[in-house]
Order: C-alpha cells, then sequence, then structure tokens
C-alpha cells in the first residue's frame, strides 16, 4: 500500500502532530514501507502455529521470594525536616 501526501497529512491531522510540508514525502515513503511491510506479514500462513510467549522453552530462573529488608521508618523519618503521624510532610507547590 502506498500513501500520498494528502493522506499523510490527514494522518498527521488526527494524530495532531505538526509536521513541514518538506518533510511530507519522507513520511510517505516511510510509512508506506511499514504498510508494506505489514501486509507481507499477513501473507504468511500461520495456520497450525501455536502462539507462544517466548522463543525459548525454558524455564525463568527465579529467587526465592524472601524479605531482604527491614522496615526503618523511625529512622528515615528522624532525620526529615517535617513528619506527621509516620507521613512526611512537604510543602504545597499547587496553589
Amino acid at each position: 500500500m502506498s500513501l500520498d501526501a494528502s493522506e499523510v497529512k490527514k494522518i498527521a491531522h488526527l494524530a495532531r502532530l505538526a509536521i513541514d510540508e518538506a518533510d511530507v514525502p519522507r513520511y510517505a515513503s516511510n510509512l508506506s514501507d511499514i504498510l508494506s511491510l505489514v501486509e507481507q506479514m499477513n501473507r504468511v500462513d500461520t495456520h497450525g502455529v501455536v502462539p507462544m510467549a517466548h522463543p525459548l522453552d525454558m524455564n525463568q530462573r527465579l529467587r526465592p521470594d524472601e524479605v531482604s529488608e527491614t522496615v526503618e521508618r523511625d529512622r528515615y523519618q528522624a532525620i526529615a525536616p517535617a513528619v506527621e503521624n509516620g507521613l512526611y510532610l512537604v510543602p504545597k507547590v499547587i496553589e
């Protein structure tokens, strides 16, 4: 599928993109190449191909789900400029 300049401008308008008039032919060429690749991929017969999540058929190495850090909120809040009821107080930034 080949796109012309008017179609590229329409796509840019729908996407709310501002493009220079001089760049339109390059965009048309690049988008046409992408659409041609999609058409080519759609022509491949995938009947009987089982979808897979990963190209390698192997299990992922997982670490044990163990607690590795302790809660030190009191220590961190002791050096904070302002704390109230276990929460950090920060200056208001939006009026």
